[in-house]
Parts: C-alpha cells; sequence; structure tokens
C-alpha cells in the first residue's frame, strides 16, 4: 500500500437522524488505523460536542471492524516518536471514552489492538458470531497500553493477563461467559440490533444521557465515597436544565398520573 494512500485517513461519518456512523473504511488491510486515522477520529468526538444523539463504530465489509494499527505505523519509531504515536492512541480512546452521549461498537469482524480498545472505551458492543477479539501488540513487540487497562473489568484479571501475554485471538464464544458481549447477532442482523439499541439510548433527554456519561467516568477514576459524594453534585445538576422537568411531567402523564417510584 503507497504511503500517500496511507497518509490520507480511511473514516466515513455520515449522519442519520441524529445518530453518527463512523465507519473504518480500509477493509483491503482490515480497516487497520494509521495515525491519520488516529488524528481524524480523535478530531470528530472532539469536536462532537453533545451534537450526535448517539455515535455508532463500525468497519467497512465484513471481514473486520478493525485488526488494530497497520505495521508500517511502527516503521522506524525512537522513543521520541514512539511517545507521540501512543499519545494519539491515548488522546483517541480517551475522546470516544469520554463522550457525552451514548457509544456502541457494532463489531462486524476482527477486532484487534487499537479496535478493541476502541470496543471497550465504547459505552455497547454488538458483535456478529465470526467476530475475533486479542491483542497482538506482545508479538508485534511492544506492550498493550492506555485504555486496555479496562479490559480486566471487562473479562476479570486472570483472562485479561492471558489476552495480553499471549497475543491470541479469541472467538466470541470464549468471551461469551464473561459478559463481555452486549449482544450477539447473525451478521445479517447488526445493523438491525443496533439500531434497535440505538433506540433505547436516545430516547432519553440530553441533560441526563451527559450525566449519566459524566458518572460513568468519575465512578471509573475515583474512589467509592469520593464517586458517591460527587454523584450528589452531578444529581442536582441535572434541575438546572428545563427539559429535566418537562421530561418529568411527560413520564406522569405517560404512567397516568399514578405514583410510581424510578
Amino acid at each position: 500500500m503507497a504511503n500517500g494512500v496511507l497518509s490520507n485517513p480511511a473514516v466515513d461519518l455520515r449522519e442519520a437522524e441524529g445518530v453518527w456512523w463512523i465507519t473504518f473504511n480500509r477493509p483491503e488491510a482490515s480497516n487497520a488505523f494509521t495515525l491519520a486515522d488516529l488524528d481524524r477520529l480523535s478530531e470528530i468526538f472532539e469536536e462532537a460536542g453533545d451534537r450526535p444523539l448517539a455515535a455508532v463504530l463500525t468497519g467497512a465489509g465484513t471481514r473486520a471492524f478493525s485488526a488494530g494499527m497497520h505495521l508500517q505505523a511502527f516503521a522506524d519509531l525512537t522513543p521520541e516518536r514512539a511517545r507521540e504515536f501512543i499519545v494519539k492512541n491515548r488522546r483517541l480512546l480517551a475522546a470516544v471514552r469520554t463522550a457525552p452521549f451514548p457509544t456502541i461498537a457494532a463489531i462486524n469482524g476482527h477486532c484487534l489492538g487499537t479496535g478493541l480498545g476502541l470496543a471497550l472505551v465504547s459505552d455497547i458492543r454488538i458483535a456478529v458470531p465470526h467476530a475475533t477479539f486479542g491483542l497482538p501488540e506482545i508479538k508485534v513487540g511492544v506492550p498493550s497500553v492506555c485504555d486496555i487497562a479496562l479490559l480486566q473489568q471487562h473479562i476479570g484479571l486472570s483472562k485479561a493477563k492471558e489476552m495480553i501475554l499471549t497475543g491470541d485471538n479469541y472467538r466470541v464464544e470464549e468471551l461469551a461467559p464473561y459478559g463481555f458481549l452486549n449482544a450477539v447477532v447473525p451478521a445479517h442482523e447488526l445493523v438491525a440490533e443496533t439500531k434497535r439499541m440505538l433506540a433505547k439510548v436516545v430516547r432519553h433527554t440530553r441533560a441526563v444521557t451527559t450525566a449519566q456519561k459524566r458518572l460513568f467516568e468519575i465512578w471509573q477514576t475515583t474512589t467509592l465515597t469520593a464517586g458517591i459524594d460527587m454523584s450528589v453534585d452531578v444529581f442536582a445538576s441535572v434541575f438546572d436544565s428545563p427539559e429535566t422537568y418537562e421530561q418529568i411531567d411527560r413520564h406522569r402523564l405517560a404512567i397516568g398520573r399514578k405514583p410510581e417510584t424510578t
């Protein structure tokens, strides 16, 4: 693949009914990422604000969600360049993880390396039966870093260490017992299942969705007691928005004004 091609980001963005569908579009290379791709994806999320109702990440074709970083990205790295490279990775994963709207990874095939990192930082993961998951970095000679730290929370420390230290690929059925995936559907149903999930997560107010996403980050990065204390302020903050009162009224009408607790 020519250097000129690799220097151009292969990321497609389209909007449909307020949802951003972001497609990694390099199917001839299993949707492997380049540094240009990381920059483009970071820009999309950092500039999004709360404009989209949600975002879906997926890969072009039927073979791969993403096979991770293109090997050319590792060529001629010095310690200084390696730091610059991994900071781009960190920037992207943080932008997706902290997005103030729901994110869904529609995993249509191989999900490796940085691809798996993006799946980990997404709120919801829906996969096809032939998807595989792995962290081949150790085979390349580099460690798994950044938000791969979340893997142990999804599948436990023992299995996470196994995946990272072997660099092997794991099938859907091997990870199913750990609850890593929210749903597994036939390939022809992936888009429909993603839309069904979208319908459930975009129906709430922006104020409450943003607040809940903020709380996810707080719970991840603070102690239990601090997270609980900070949640009091987050709860109170949603009442700065008129849509909170409007939604409470709508909910009251929807249940026929019968007493109900949340």
